[in-house]
């Protein structure tokens, strides 16, 4: 018995404290890079929805039509053929990047998961250890 209690010294539980405030600085940290996630991935959703909308646009367009492409505060000819292949790769690049963000998420959710189980795991012990003292 009394080798048991002198493992859960003063220093073993301020240690313990230590470690738990480790774990929930970085819980916090995932816990914004997961928000940050959600607003990047928020802007590519829009992004896509715009791009789309102008594919849409462009193919009302008769092939006679003049298209133009606003280039800092120049407006440029553009072909119709090119302006759609244009937008059609702009339109597959930020679903790329959805998709990437998407992994991104699911790992740092798992992160976060893990994160709270080792923090629950390590508060049980503390109160296990407060409750023989």
């Amino acid at each position: 018995m009394a080798a048991s209690s002198s493992s859960f010294t003063p220093a073993a539980v301020r240690e313990m404290q230590r470690d738990l405030e480790s774990q929930a600085n970085a819980l916090s940290k995932i816990q914004k890079d997961i928000s940050k996630n959600h607003q990047v991935r928020k802007q590519y959703t829009i992004q896509v929805g715009e791009n789309e909308l102008v594919l849409k646009e462009l193919e009302l367009v008769n092939e006679e039509a003049n298209v133009y492409k606003l280039i800092g505060p120049v407006l440029v000819k553009q072909d119709l053929a090119e302006a759609k292949a244009n937008v059609k790769k702009r339109i597959e690049y930020i679903s790329a990047e959805l998709k990437r963000m998407d992994r991104a998420l699911k790992d740092l959710e798992e992160k976060q998961n893990s994160k709270k189980e080792s923090i629950f795991k390590l508060q049980q012990q503390m109160q296990a250890v407060q409750a023989k003292a």
